[in-house]
């Protein structure tokens, strides 16, 4: 009996290590890429580090530097609210209408395809250089356009009040993965559902809200989330462009104040950086780091609680 008991034991030692055997490159990179960058971060947070001299304990110190004292906190999350809200809702729409169109069309759809396609794999900077040089409010071909026929030219990149529209136009510019994305859910829909909508009468909106959405929701919630991860990382576009529209040139010894025109462009990633590398405090730079993370965490958690109760509606 004790030799079966510890026949047992061992059985069970050797399946709970072969089990850990697998599961360790998925704990060694959770562990080395994830937790312990978070929990250092936690940590910087309630520390007075320049990364020069060792860090120090302050406390609370830095939190209540970042949102009571620190000016720029509060118009990077607005500018950062707007582009999660307006320009992930633009992006996954225009997206799905692109695909929507290329799917019914009869010819010639590897060529609108390939065009809508090759703004997404134009570099970041080299595209929002483009832009800022099309969007000129001076020299630009579009606001020359714009005056011919007589209407107002914006400032675009260089006013605060065009400066988000126009990142907004680029990232609609580069919509081409989301357009993959839709064409293949779409073409997946089975077709037999579209033919029984069409024998009982429906309308081609009823068609799309009641064949075409269902099927295709999961891919419009990935779509979300991903873009609601990639607006809370946003910061080459938005800086680039404020660069070019200013006319700073940065040299060696000088520092960049990004957000031009008047923090319009500021984003909380941007303020992180900015705070870290070229301000050396660090702790301030965690403490936006975890908001920027914790607001990434609360959506996405929204967006599928969501999810989840559209399907039990929808059962």
């Amino acid at each position: 009996m004790a030799a079966t008991t510890h026949t047992l034991r061992a059985k069970h030692r050797r399946s709970r290590l072969r089990t850990l055997a697998f599961l360790s490159p998925w704990l060694i990179g959770f562990t080395v890429f994830f937790a312990y960058p978070m929990i250092s971060t936690v940590y910087f947070s309630f520390m007075h580090y320049d990364g020069f001299k060792p860090p120090t304990w302050s406390g609370t110190k830095n939190w209540t530097y970042v949102f009571e004292s620190y000016p720029f906190f509060w118009p990077a999350l607005r500018n950062t609210l707007w582009l999660v809200v307006i320009m992930v809702t633009l992006r996954v729409l225009f997206g799905l209408g692109i695909g929507m169109l290329i799917t019914k069309i009869k010819t010639g759809t590897g060529i609108f395809r390939t065009l809508f396609y090759l703004p997404y794999l134009a570099p970041p900077v080299a595209a929002t250089m483009a832009f800022a040089f099309l969007l000129n409010p001076g020299t630009g071909p579009v606001n020359s356009l714009l005056e011919k026929i007589g209407i107002p030219a914006p400032g675009w990149f260089n006013d605060p009040s065009w400066s988000k529209p126009a990142l907004t136009m680029l990232a609609l510019w580069g919509v081409g993965d989301l357009m993959v994305i839709f064409m293949a859910a779409l073409l997946d829909v089975p077709r037999e559902q579209y033919e029984a909508a069409e024998l009982d009468g429906a309308t081609p909106w009823q068609r799309f809200r009641y064949v075409t959405l269902p099927n295709i929701s999961p891919i419009i919630m990935f779509a979300v989330v991903t873009g609601v991860i990639g607006a809370m990382q946003y910061y080459t576009q938005p800086l680039v462009a404020g660069k070019v529209a200013s006319g700073v040139i940065q040299g060696a010894g000088t520092a960049f104040e990004p957000g031009y025109p008047e923090h319009s462009t500021l984003t909380l990633p941007q303020l992180v950086y900015n705070l870290g590398f070229q301000r050396f405090d660090y702790g301030s730079a965690c403490v936006v780091a975890l908001v920027l993370f914790a607001l990434s965490m609360a959506f996405t958690a929204l967006l599928m609680r969501r999810r989840g109760g559209l399907i039990q509606a929808g059962d």
